[in-house]
């Protein structure tokens, strides 16, 4: 009481400081943020248009709409910036082009899509346009009666303009692909070429004939080269990090603990109760005539299954037990994944494994979307008693009346044949008649569907089945081990931000440091710590350090996460280093071969390299391997165009560097008509139509500022 009255004699000064606070935080949003005016509210820029963040939250949403809410928050915003980018950096192209597409052309398009389904089809069979106006005049005029029925307007504007930017889109698509067509003239070069074969003699150097220890690629090699050719290795800003994981798991005492607790409630027990003031016997779980109350009072972890279930079903380690215990009697506690279980056995019966039945389906309002179904529950099950009567007397008429009246069309085409079915398939009523009754039996069932009127008509393999009671407990971890881990974790974090070094630390608690390399800013898996947006974002912080360190709760546990690389956008080697290293070293070994190159015939050369001539015959690009070489396209493809019986020094190709001389070129005979090698190479350029979007993003001016908000 006395802290509550300090409380109400400081009250002004509590509200002054909060006041304080809340402006200094407003204020600071203003200045850092890029408020009053500032681009705090651009989602991004595309070739100098913004993207207003309500322009991209619309988007986001809609695609969460059409996800029907599945997917990741991030996921979603990926999709729609990603849908984003291609409209707007197809606007410009379909600009150029000229290209519009009008409200008819939309409509065309939707009809199209359309024109299959039933309901919109007339007498004849065929779509009745009138009928499709009438059914969007219909979602349209609804559009103001309830929130649904405007979310289904929304939809269906949104269907819409998705179609004009299909058809912009394939309109666009088709230009190119023309564009990228071919001429009977290039089909005749294209069978000439992979149809020549040549007579080869050559001496081949392989570039690993030179020991990379013996030349030198300096960093500034590689960076120089990287800057003549910045288009291959640009790259986004990324962080590399690594971490170590605190597991939250249950120790051995915390599962003994669950154990024992669970064994008390096998048996019954006395408890004091307070209201009447003496001991009470609790019912425990072999002796309660009630299961369904007992799971419900102590809170099964798992859910009561009252199906019956054969031996197969049961788990293997205990089934043979369990089909040994009589009525009533309870197994456990024992341990089944991550929980212990108790379970009693509370009925036993022969039943088939698979029943082939037939059934006729009476639906009633309520069971079915079908409009034309308006007939009560009552209705329906006068009708159903009334088909009762008449297929028992006569279950010949059985057939046709599955034919003419169920509503199961399927079935009923068949004569309400279902054919062989499991235990398992069926909804319980429907599955509980036919497999606890005989063959031959006819009767009636009510399920979520309607009234089945349903015959057995065979069963196989009846075998001894359980219905069994299993109340669960999950091994979670208690709260001392919970709190253990906590300081662990926290112990860690602080040791390392006071100087000893995350490895020595991690080497000293045996604990394993994972790498994360390469995390991008929009990314939100983390490793194997799974989606981790909050790392990310930390990661990416303007004001986090490099080698910082921090604790971050994450699924069953906690990671300590140290900030290892921070890869600023742009010019970005990276794992591309080695590659050109690799190139550059290449360059400097084929120098020194075609130096060495010197001679006016093959085997002068062959003698200064200390190699030798090599030949082969019928070489082409459909056949271009080449002893000593390997497959040799690059050669193949340059030596086709070239006259025969010169001799070529110097030739570089992917492996090596080649002098060769062609002694024959053997050109196929010439075709009638090339119209099939035109079609040939017309394919071979529509593929790479494909290429199109990725070559316009490329060229795109793009700024990206989601991580700012995501």
């Amino acid at each position: 009481m006395a802290i509550l009255g300090k409380i109400r004699e400081r009250s002004l000064f509590l509200i002054i400081v909060i006041a304080l606070a809340l402006f200094s935080f407003v204020i600071g949003d203003v200045f850092t943020g890029g408020g009053f005016g500032g681009q705090s509210n651009s989602i991004g820029e595309v070739n100098g248009e913004n993207i207003s963040r309500e322009e991209f939250i619309k988007l986001v949403d809609q695609i969460k709409a059409q996800n029907q809410n599945r997917g990741s928050q991030m996921q979603n915003v990926n999709a729609a910036w990603d849908n984003l980018l291609r409209e707007k950096i197809y606007k410009i192209q379909l600009e150029k082009s000229g290209i519009t597409v009008g409200e008819k052309d939309v409509w065309d398009e939707i009809v199209k899509q359309y024109s299959n389904s039933p309901e919109f089809k007339n007498e004849a069979g065929l779509f009745d346009e009138d009928k499709f106006k009438e059914f969007v005049a219909g979602i349209k005029d609804a559009s103001q009666d309830d929130e649904q029925s405007k979310q289904a307007w929304i939809n269906w504007r949104n269907y819409e303009n998705n179609i004009k930017k299909s058809l912009e889109l394939r309109t666009y698509n088709n230009l190119i692909t023309a564009g990228l067509g071919a001429t009977l003239k290039e089909g005749e070069r294209h069978y000439i070429d992979n149809n020549t074969k040549l007579d080869l003699e050559y001496v081949y150097v392989p570039f690993t004939s030179i020991s990379d220890s013996t030349l030198t690629v300096t960093d500034d090699e590689i960076l120089a080269y990287a800057k003549k050719h910045p288009n291959d290795y640009k790259a986004e800003a990324s962080r590399d990090i690594s971490f170590v994981k605190f597991d939250i798991k249950a120790t051995p005492e915390d599962e003994q603990v669950i154990k024992t607790n669970l064994q008390k409630l096998v048996n019954d027990s006395e408890e004091y109760n307070k209201a009447a003031k003496s001991n009470m016997t609790v019912i425990g779980f072999a002796n309660t005539e009630n299961v369904e109350d007992f799971f419900r009072d102590y809170k099964s972890d798992t859910p009561l299954n009252n199906n019956f279930v054969s031996k197969d079903k049961v788990n293997k380690s205990i089934a043979d037990t369990i089909f040994n215990l009589n009525i009533g009697d309870v197994y456990g506690p024992y341990k089944d994944n991550n929980y212990f279980k108790l379970t009693k056995l509370i009925a036993v019966k022969q039943m088939p494994d698979s029943v082939k039945a037939r059934h006729i389906l009476i639906p009633y309002l309520g069971t079915t979307n079908d409009p034309s179904i308006t007939q009560t529950e009552e209705q329906a099950k006068k009708m159903a008693d009334s088909l009762l009567v008449i297929v028992k007397k006569d279950n010949s008429k059985f057939a046709d009346l599955a034919k003419t009246l169920s509503s199961d069309k399927g079935s009923g085409a068949k004569g309400g044949d279902l054919d062989w079915f499991t235990y398992e398939r069926m909804v319980p009523e429907f599955r509980d008649f036919s497999f606890e009754n005989k063959t031959g039996e006819i009767g009636i069932v009510k399920s979520q569907f309607g009234f089945h009127i349903i015959e057995i008509q065979e069963q196989k393999n009846h075998q001894k089945s359980v219905q069994l009671a299993t109340f669960s407990r999950e091994i979670v971890p208690s709260e001392d081990t919970e709190n253990a881990i906590f300081q662990k974790a926290e112990t860690f974090t602080s040791q390392a931000a006071e100087g000893k070094t995350f490895e020595d630390l991690s080497k000293e608690q045996k604990l394993t440091i994972q790498p994360a390399i390469g995390l991008k800013a929009m990314d939100e898996v983390v490793s194997t710590l799974g989606n981790q947006r909050q790392i990310i974002t930390w990661a990416f912080n303007k004001d986090t350090k490099l080698n910082e360190i921090k604790r971050f709760d994450v699924d069953n546990g906690y990671a300590v996460v140290k900030l290892t690389a921070k890869n600023e956008k742009g010019l970005n080697l990276g794992a591309a280093k080695a590659i050109i290293r690799t190139k550059l070293l290449n360059e400097k070994k084929s120098k020194i071969i075609k130096d060495k190159m010197m001679g006016n015939d093959l085997p002068s050369i062959a003698k200064n390299l200390n190699s030798t001539v090599q030949s082969s015959k019928a070489v082409s690009l459909g056949s271009p391997i080449l002893p000593g070489a390997g497959r040799s396209e690059d050669l193949i493809s340059t030596l086709v165009a070239l006259p025969e019986g010169k001799l070529y020094k110097g030739v570089n190709s992917t492996n090596g560097v080649f002098s060769v001389k062609i002694l024959k070129k053997d050109s196929p005979k010439p075709l009638e008509n090339y119209t099939s090698s035109k079609n040939t190479v017309w394919n071979l350029n529509k593929s790479k139509s494909s290429r199109v979007y990725n070559a316009l993003k490329k060229k795109t001016d793009i700024q990206d500022n989601r991580a700012s908000f995501y």
